[in-house]
């Protein structure tokens, strides 16, 4: 890891010398594009200096829901904005994320998977990292991500049985509160986090509708955003999305967020801003030149 990060370090510095994040950051400053970059579980320095970074720079932070006004023609196609969404409802958010956006008074959609929220203890990815540095499986997370869903929930819950992990969610309790904030709007992430092409057709829409209605009933509002876990999706999680009455939903495409692309709102782009990044590939990704996205 530290050898990733320093030659990552050097290509992002190379990215500033050459003028890569000058034009990509122009490009969007012109209104060519949006930024639209999401988080799982950052620091409260990194997610500060992301948006210290943005503002200091002429950009506006926008609500994820005015795409909706945009698309509609309600509003023109802004000039110099960003979207920031956050993945997954960690219970570390409310300080590195909610506290920092009532600070600056920016506005941030958080998708929260239910399970880990009503339930406590670990998403299941950790229950399986953890197995496999006590050697109690010799499973790991990037192929169970590959299984069908039957046999991934199988071997997590052999696992649960055998593990107890501290929460990661946040507390119900506590996604309340957060969605209280004018800052904040909460979406779904599914309820088990699961991959959805993996699933058959009741467990997706399981997952699809049930989070909605979960996430509704317990925060008392609507919920009409949406987060494909893992970024994985095809036409039927297009279709279920739609037909169970969401507005908006984030993709992990490395692409801008153009004019064009933004008429597929089930299918908005976003750049990952990485947790152990440093300043030039943060930077990077920010601005998007790290997924060689110039081309638009």
């Amino acid at each position: 890891n530290i050898v990733r990060n320093i030659l990552a370090e050097l290509v992002g510095f190379w990215h500033l010398l050459s003028g890569k994040i000058k034009r990509a950051k122009k490009g969007a400053l012109n209104g060519e594009y949006i930024l639209s970059i999401y988080f799982h579980k950052p620091s409260s320095k990194l997610f500060e200096f992301v948006i210290r970074w943005l503002l200091k720079n002429g950009f506006t932070i926008i609500p994820s829901k005015q795409i909706e006004k945009i698309v509609a023609g309600k509003i023109p196609f802004p000039k110099a904005t960003a979207i920031i969404t956050v993945d997954d409802g960690w219970r570390s958010n409310i300080k590195n994320i909610v506290a920092i956006a009532k600070q600056y008074q920016i506005p941030v959609t958080i998708f929260a998977a239910t399970e880990a929220v009503e339930m406590g203890g670990g998403y299941w990815w950790t229950y399986v990292n953890k197995a496999q540095k006590l050697n109690l499986t010799t499973h790991n997370a990037e192929a169970l991500k590959k299984v069908n869903n039957v046999e991934r929930i199988k071997v997590v819950n052999e696992l649960k049985d055998v593990l107890n992990l501290d929460r990661e969610a946040m507390y119900p309790e506590e996604l309340q509160s957060v969605s209280e904030s004018k800052y904040i709007t909460i979406g779904s992430h599914t309820v088990t986090h699961p991959i959805l092409p993996n699933c058959n057709d009741d467990e997706a829409q399981f997952e699809i509708k049930e989070s909605k209605k979960k996430l509704e009933h317990l925060l008392g509002k609507k919920i009409d955003e949406f987060a494909y876990p893992n970024g994985d999706y095809g036409k039927r999680e297009l279709e279920l999305l739609e037909k169970n009455g969401y507005k908006l939903a984030f993709t992990t495409k490395t692409n801008y967020l153009t004019k064009e692309r933004l008429i597929d709102k089930l299918e908005i782009p976003r750049f990952e801003i990485w947790e152990d990044a440093g300043y030039f590939e943060t930077i990077s990704r920010i601005t998007g030149v790290w997924f060689n996205s110039n081309q638009k």
